[in-house]
């Protein structure tokens, strides 16, 4: 007898290595982990019969294992097999390994039918023995005795390489037994099922992993890939996870887009699994893959068909046949990222350079002859690293363009020329936000360039992600260093920098990097004073050195951008000045002009907009800068902006926009392994979740997350957090919690913890200081944050003090506060805020016996509240509307009539108590899900949170 228990390679184990417990769920699987559980544990409307598909190493014996061991934990009896084509050599293999947990049972069978599969699963069998009918009938038999003891579950792996007569009879068996305990559960290669599988079988096609899932499986890799690479490897297995497994094993120090011709080439560990379909293709398709292989994405059949300098489109037809390429229009896709790697290793280099160098004269964009041109170069080559520099900002995303910029360094010549193009690298990678791949290209960078222009560029690239990062400290520092240089610096440089100083101060929210702002901006002004006493460098000229970062856009240069970088730095070095839109933003409509430089100018504008609560004006463009930003793939760029516009559709009632921007940027900064970001989008997400009313349970972040940011020079980081905690915990009817994280954006002596972001939250910190009897406590803010202001408040931040002064001040002044928090017209601009000051006014008037102006006050309330859907807003309403004598809502046992079965289920057990992750362990739903149905019974219930879900289900 063959038993194959299991049959991974050890490229599939290592990819199977991020399941290796039931406790430990495959990443990024949770949709489809609840249907298979809903199949296994048999729940109402699961199928009987469930098949997995998909390609090679997408994770269908991961799923299938992760099943199997939550149904042996629930005591189910679970019979495994998997198809091996070897074991078509062995009649009945499959049989044989299904059958070894209960082989004790077959004797037990009525004798017929213990005979037969005693006959079939002898080692002899092959030589004869009961026929298939026989078999099928026996194990019919067996399947009906187990169920009879309990739940049953089948798990058969790869069945497109199991005997037909095993998986007929099997199917057959599953079918007879319609209404029994019995599951099965199947997977198979591709996207066809097989056929004559039980009627009612569902397939479940399994799709890549998301960019995020991606990157979290990459880096728990026993020695995961940094920078470039990792980047390249996320791009190259497109969601694969034997992909990602098979391309992070050792890595060699030149991929196969990066490196020449002569560079090591990656061959994969699982190669023999493409190795097979290779072999037996003509000569002529296989050098055509090496063709398609070597081409970059977006190449054309055209260019592969003139490089290979045939017409002849029958080549492709053996290996469309093998199932290793498809052609789709004018493309050529390889059906798997494992198969490209391998048409392209199994090949000398000779070969690979010639395939390079007939691309490169086949393709028609510039960029693309380049590559292959660098590709296929074996040293240094001036003509190759101009060509890659001319042609690298043509590319349309950062990451292609750095990549490009790095390859032309590393093929230059000349020590000048290599420093230079190594910045502007930097500048390219900085843009993208990879740490990683900024610091080994700054590494390299200072080993041999002295430039004085080119050190300050340098110096601002690493400073830029060293803050998204989370090392503030560091990056200023770095900053102020190279600002010695800037009078031997032309003016743009030295702005650009202490722009990006700007942004670290707001940033760390330090005293001493807002007054060392004032230092750098002063010092970046001097070049043009001292100027004429420095001697003039030479014109570029076409075939001479060139200055850093010359993508289309143009460099840092001209009156509006320095408008833009004065606007910034003055914004930050005198916050409570900044009231107006900055001079460039004002009045801008259409579209933001194209370049990576205009955009950084345009979102440097928004930066000093949003300092001055005038980020709505510009509304409009700040999305559309971010969209460009986005879609060039510059995060690195649109990190420094992201929170700001989260905040600003937050603050003018776009939840959902908000929310769906939060999802994007935590991918993005999860990609990139930014934890400061990551920690900011989290707080975030906390903070519209309790304005939601949806507050999840404990824990709300990330640890591993938390622990990388330093909060003591993060304070724009801490004041998110706290502000989120505050707002959860009153959310949650905490109001003591609530008050004591809201009260730490302030020190003792009143002083803001950030200089912008807690005087924000001065209204609901007066809301917290009125419900837990400490007003007295939030004086010394209050009065500190009224003489910060100075004779230039912003209207939103006039409005916020009157709001906070009217629920502090004694009731015969409370009034007037309230009507000049409310009377000026430009609080439409901040729904939420508007309606958080109605409802304080709406429950002054009820206890002051005013009800009628109380219902007319919190009916506004209510209404803005449903239009925002403001959760937590619209309860604390509705409340107050029926203190004041407004008509019931309706009963429980109603609304709870309007929910589906499931959720009314699940609205009980969290009325119980149950956390999300509990519910969806009872009822075989994901957390997630748990989370969705709650989100969206909560408003038909008229609630905001969970803990009004007991009192709703008391009253009924």
């Amino acid at each position: 007898m063959t038993v194959h228990p299991s049959r991974s390679t050890a490229g599939q184990e290592a990819a199977h290595g991020y399941c290796r417990t039931a406790a430990l769920r495959p990443l990024g699987r949770d949709g489809e982990i609840e249907r298979i559980l809903r199949c296994v544990t048999r729940q109402p409307g699961s199928p009987q019969a469930l098949l997995l598909l998909g390609e090679e190493g997408i994770g269908r014996t991961t799923l299938l294992r992760h099943a199997r061991e939550v149904a042996t934990g629930d005591g189910t009896l679970v019979l495994s097999a998997q198809g091996w084509a070897a074991d078509h050599r062995h009649a009945r293999a499959c049989l044989q390994q299904l059958l070894v947990p209960v082989l004790d049972d077959v004797p037990g069978l009525p004798a017929p039918h213990g005979r037969v599969l005693s006959a079939a699963l002898s080692p002899a069998s092959h030589d004869g023995g009961p026929d298939d009918e026989q078999v099928q009938t026996a194990l019919l038999a067996l399947l009906d005795r187990l169920a009879a003891s309990g739940p049953v579950l089948v798990c058969v792996d790869d069945i497109h390489a199991c005997d037909r007569a095993f998986l007929d009879g099997l199917c057959a068996g599953i079918r007879l037994l319609a209404g029994r305990p019995v599951r099965l559960l199947l997977t198979a290669r591709g996207e066809t099922p097989p056929p004559n599988l039980p009627p009612g079988t569902e397939d479940l096609h399994l799709r890549p992993l998301s960019a995020l899932s991606a990157a979290a499986l990459l880096d728990r890799q026993p020695a995961p890939p940094t920078g470039r690479r990792r980047l390249e490897i996320l791009e190259e297995a497109e969601g694969n996870p034997l992909a990602l497994v098979e391309l992070s094993r050792g890595l060699p120090a030149a991929s196969r887009a990066g490196g020449g011709a002569d560079a090591p080439v990656w061959r994969p560990l699982t190669g023999h699994a493409f190795a097979a379909r290779l072999d037996v293709l003509p000569p002529e398709t296989e050098r055509a893959l090496l063709y398609a292989a070597a081409a970059q994405p977006g190449e054309g059949v055209a260019s592969l068909m003139a490089a290979l300098d045939t017409g002849d489109l029958a080549v492709w037809a053996p290996a469309e046949a093998a199932g290793l390429v498809s052609l789709v229009e004018d493309r050529l896709v390889f059906r798997h990222p494992l198969a490209r790697s391998a048409a392209f290793s199994r090949h000398p280099a000779g070969e690979r350079q010639q395939a390079h160098l007939d691309l490169a004269a086949a393709v028609a964009r510039p960029e693309g002859s380049a590559h292959h041109l660098a590709a296929a170069a074996l040293c240094t080559s001036e003509s190759v690293a101009a060509a890659l520099e001319d042609s690298a900002w043509r590319h349309g995303d950062t990451v292609s363009t750095a990549r490009a910029l790095e390859q032309a360094a590393r093929l230059s010549p000349q020590r000048r020329e290599h420093a230079r193009r190594l910045a502007e690298a930097l500048v390219a990678a900085q843009a993208v936000g990879d740490p990683g791949w900024v610091k080994d290209l700054h590494g390299r960078f200072v080993q041999s360039a002295k430039d004085p222009e080119l050190v300050c560029i340098a110096a601002g690239a690493l400073a830029s992600v060293l803050s998204l990062e989370s090392s503030q400290r560091e990056a200023f520092a770095l900053l102020v260093d190279a600002s010695e240089h800037f009078a031997l610096v032309g003016r743009p440089v030295a702005l650009a920098l202490t722009a990006v100083a700007a942004g670290i101060a707001v940033q760390s929210g330090l005293p001493e990097h807002r007054t060392g702002l004032s230092m750098l901006l002063d010092r970046a002004r001097q070049p043009d004073q001292v100027r004429e006493t420095i001697p003039v460098r030479e014109p570029h000229r076409a075939d001479g050195p060139r200055p850093p970062a010359t993508e289309p856009g143009g460099r840092l240069d001209g009156p509006a951008v320095r408008q833009a970088l004065d606007a910034l730095v003055a914004a930050v070095v005198r916050p409570h000045a900044a009231t107006r839109s900055p001079v460039g933003l004002e009045g801008t409509k259409g579209t933001p002009p194209d370049g990576l430089s205009a955009l950084a100018c345009r979102a440097a504008l928004h930066s000093a907009a949003y300092l001055g609560d005038e980020a709505d004006v510009g509304l409009g463009q700040f999305r559309e800068t971010d969209a460009r930003l986005g879609a060039v793939r510059a995060f690195g760029v649109r990190g420094w902006t992201v929170s700001a516009l989260v905040d600003t559709l937050v603050g003018i009632g776009w939840f959902a926009e908000a929310e769906a921007l939060i999802r994007e940027a935590t991918a993005e900064a999860t990609v990139l392994r930014l934890p400061r970001l990551q920690a900011d989008l989290q707080a975030q997400d906390l903070a519209l979740q309790a304005l939601r009313g949806t507050v999840p349970p404990e824990p709300w972040f990330t640890p591993s997350i938390w622990r990388a940011v330093c909060l003591d020079e993060n304070r724009a980081t801490h004041a998110r957090l706290l502000r989120a905690r505050g707002l959860a915990a009153i959310a949650l009817g905490h109001w003591d919690t609530g008050w004591r994280h809201l009260r730490e954006l302030f020190t003792d002596d009143g002083s803001p913890l950030h200089p912008v972001l807690s005087p924000r939250s001065i209204a609901e910190l007066a809301v917290a200081a009125q419900r837990t009897g400490r007003t007295d406590e939030i004086v010394p803010a209050l009065t500190r944050l009224r003489a910060g202001q100075g004779d230039r408040t912003s209207t939103r931040m006039t409005l916020l003090l009157h709001h906070a002064t009217a629920l502090v001040e004694p009731d015969e002044n409370a009034e007037r506060h309230f009507h000049l928090a409310l009377v000026n017209h430009e609080a439409d601009r901040w729904p939420w805020e508007r309606a958080h000051v109605r409802l304080n006014y709406g429950i002054w008037l009820r206890r002051s016996r005013r009800t009628r102006e109380a219902r007319q006050q919190l009916t506004t309330v209510l209404e803005t509240a449903e239009r925002l859907g403001a959760g937590a807003l619209a309860t604390a309403a509705a409340r107050e509307l029926r203190a004041s004598g407004a008509a019931p809502t309706p009963d429980a046992s109603g609304m709870l009539e309007q929910l589906t079965g499931q959720q009314r289920q699940i609205v009980r057990l969290a009325a119980s108590g149950l956390s999300n992750r509990e519910i969806g362990e009872q009822l075989f739903l994901s957390p997630r899900t748990v989370g969705s149905h709650l989100y969206n019974v909560y408003p038909k219930l008229g609630v905001s949170r969970r803990q009004q879900l007991r009192d709703l289900l008391e009253d009924r």
